[in-house]
């Protein structure tokens, strides 16, 4: 029932099974975890009451469906001033790579601003390109300026007071966005710090995608270099992400310790989907 010749059926069954020995894998370390906190594979959180996260588990940014989420374990010794401290920089990071961020998308749909950016050495906006090449166009006291600015703005903002008091809150109260009713306040907080966190990821891929391809729009097509290409149609090549090797193992492009990781790949999501079920 499950083989056959047809080589379009076969191909998408393939890809199925990898695809669900993967997610397989995921599913059974995490039962793993489940089961060795609460007591069972399907252990109610409110089980595991030696969680330090417990310190943390109703602060601001704490939203489905990952609930309170922290791999790494900064969070473990469930002192408060460390995690106010973390919180105060996520918030400055995230404000900071949302701005960036459509910095880089601004100009790109409206336009630049007409006139010159430096009269004096004839450097006009619109002959500043957009994204990592403006890097080596902008004058060297246009950096002075960007630099003393941000310096200046750091001084005055005083995150230390910020850390001792409410993070992320630095007396600005923006018309319109600012309210005093407590649950559009936390829904608002709630939301500035999801879109924080998807800026931060954003600007990351943008740089990585322009300093690869010449543009923060830039097609993969222009990646001619890619070492990736020479498995970029293999099997469990998926849409949304496509080749997916953020740490780089296929990147000397040997096709033989692709099909060593490929055949591991395959039996380990095989053993996975059996102990999963």
């Amino acid at each position: 029932l499950l083989a056959t010749e047809d080589p379009d059926t076969k191909t998408r069954r393939l890809n199925a099974e990898l695809a669900n020995g993967r997610l397989a894998m995921m599913a059974i370390i995490g039962m793993f975890f489940q089961d060795g906190l609460t007591g069972s594979a399907w252990g109610d959180w409110e089980n595991y009451v030696d969680s330090p996260l417990r310190a943390f588990e109703n602060e601001l940014g704490v939203q489905a469906p990952v609930g309170f989420f922290d791999p790494i374990g900064f969070t473990k010794d469930g002192d408060e001033q460390s995690f106010k401290r973390r919180r105060s920089v996520e918030i400055k990071h995230g404000r900071i790579c949302m701005l960036a961020t459509m910095g880089y998308i601004t100009p790109e749909i409206t336009g630049k601003f007409p006139g010159f950016l430096s009269p004096s050495e004839g450097l006009k906006f619109a002959d500043v390109p957009n994204g990592l090449a403006a890097i080596s166009k902008v004058p060297f006291t246009g950096w002075v300026q960007m630099i003393a600015y941000a310096g200046f703005t750091e001084a005055k903002a005083n995150y230390d007071e910020d850390v001792k008091n409410t993070p992320g809150d630095m007396g600005w109260k923006p018309p319109l966005l600012a309210t005093e009713d407590p649950d559009t306040k936390t829904r608002r907080l709630n939301a500035e710090l999801a879109n924080g966190r998807l800026a931060m990821m954003a600007i990351i891929g943008m740089f990585f995608q322009d300093g690869l391809t010449g543009s923060a729009w830039g097609d993969w097509e222009n990646y001619v270099d890619s070492p990736l290409r020479a498995f970029e149609n293999e099997l469990g090549v998926q849409a949304p992400v496509g080749f997916f090797d953020p740490i780089g193992f296929t990147k000397d492009g040997d096709e033989q310790s692709f099909k060593r990781r490929r055949s591991v790949e395959i039996k380990h999501g095989r053993i996975c989907m059996l102990a999963t079920m």
